[in-house]
């Protein structure tokens, strides 16, 4: 296990941990990534063989799709039609915790989504992650864990967890996943919140209603 800080007292070190992240994605070798939530396996997200190897070390049935983490609201635009109330909630959570799955745009690669062709995207508080994804476009990332098993938020436990992947270490992480809510395609109204996580429901409501 390879693990580079992203911070630290040498102000080069994020800048040399970016610059390795883009050699190891742009080779189609899955990274270990902090985000603002728990750790992630992460790809880019164009790369189909990328992607299988995520599924394989996670023990992650493919029908599972991943979600696809963002620089921010014009490159999520690339992926998913962002109407009104996806931009509202984009202002109000953005960067953060609140994965937005909704209808494909046009040309958004059809492999990304669910069998319904929905995409999940998400703008993650981790300034580092999404500097990575400005460079190398959008990234396919999931929990960075066993499938069924929770996500260690300690450095040594992921090491442990995934020996053979370069990890990338912004600090302890969390144990929370992101919320995910589904916006209707042909209305853009909220259908369903998947999964509450910091983000809540009434969160979600309030953003909304205003």
């Amino acid at each position: 296990m390879t693990i580079i800080p992203i911070t630290g007292t040498d102000p080069s070190a994020g800048k040399h941990a970016l610059q390795r992240a883009i050699a190891d994605l742009s080779a189609s070798t899955p990274i270990i990534i902090p985000t603002d939530t728990v750790y992630g396996l992460a790809v880019q997200a164009s790369d189909r063989a990328g992607r299988d190897q995520i599924f394989a070390l996670k023990q992650r049935p493919e029908s599972q799709t991943l979600a696809i983490l963002v620089a921010d609201l014009a490159q999520a635009a690339t992926l998913v039609h962002t109407g009104a109330h996806f931009q509202k909630l984009a202002d109000a959570h953005w960067p953060g915790a609140l994965t937005i799955v909704a209808e494909p745009a046009p040309g958004a690669d059809p492999t990304l989504g669910a069998d319904d062709g929905w995409i999940g995207v998400r703008a993650p508080q981790q300034e580092w992650v999404r500097r990575l994804a400005a460079n190398v476009g959008p990234i396919a990332a999931t929990s960075a864990n066993i499938h069924g098993s929770p996500t260690p938020g300690a450095i040594d436990e992921l090491a442990a967890l995934f020996p053979n992947t370069t990890l990338f270490d912004g600090g302890a992480g969390g144990t929370v996943a992101s919320t995910v809510i589904r916006l209707d395609p042909a209305t853009d109204q909220l259908v369903q919140v998947v999964r509450e996580g910091p983000v809540t429901a009434a969160d979600i409501a309030n953003t909304l209603s205003t």
